[in-house]
């Protein structure tokens, strides 16, 4: 780290940090996220030449602190347009894979069912639990993945890893089944 520029930085945080926060929460939509983003912007400062030079410290923390939540949301994107895609991949409901078959199938049509029923259970009672639940209550009640992270005190960013992990996994079931 480079030490030159602490008494800098420290000023900065001192001065800037809650006007810092509020101006990423507007951009971010999370306080939690603007919060991530000024540590990492701190962070960054620290490891540049002397900042002793600038004409005005903090405009050019404001603008390095913008251009990391710029990638932020840009990853975010990215990262949902993933999820959508690999979501568009699965039934809507899986429970309805065995639920709403018509009444002609085969005898073994409605166990293939079942056992990737089973194999779909099994799967998600062996994802660790913040996972399992950010996946129940964004597939079965509905909820958008702010308010996941709201209900269980993460990141909107975890969320979305967390649903994405349970996703993969559950097109590892469906390939088994396929195959």
């Amino acid at each position: 780290m480079n030490y030159k520029n602490k008494d800098v930085v420290d000023k900065l945080v001192r001065e800037h940090s809650s006007a810092l926060v509020r101006f990423l929460t507007r951009r971010m939509k999370s306080r939690e996220d603007a919060e991530d983003i000024a540590q990492a912007a701190y962070l960054k400062l620290y490891t540049l030449d002397d900042l002793n030079h600038l004409s005005n410290a903090k405009a050019f923390l404001f603008q390095v602190a913008a251009n990391m939540s710029i990638d932020q949301i840009r990853r975010e994107v990215l990262h949902k347009n993933y999820i959508d895609k690999e979501t568009s991949k699965l039934p809507k409901d899986l429970s309805a894979m065995a639920t709403s078959a018509p009444q002609t199938i085969s005898l073994e049509r409605e166990l293939e069912a079942k056992e990737t029923l089973h194999l779909v259970h099994s799967r998600l009672q062996g994802l660790p639990q913040n996972a399992r639940q950010a996946f129940i209550l964004s597939r079965n009640k509905g909820w958008t993945y702010t308010q996941i992270a709201q209900q269980m005190g993460v990141s909107v960013s975890s969320v979305e890893k967390y649903i994405l992990e349970v996703l993969k996994q559950l097109r590892h079931v469906v390939a088994e089944v396929e195959h």
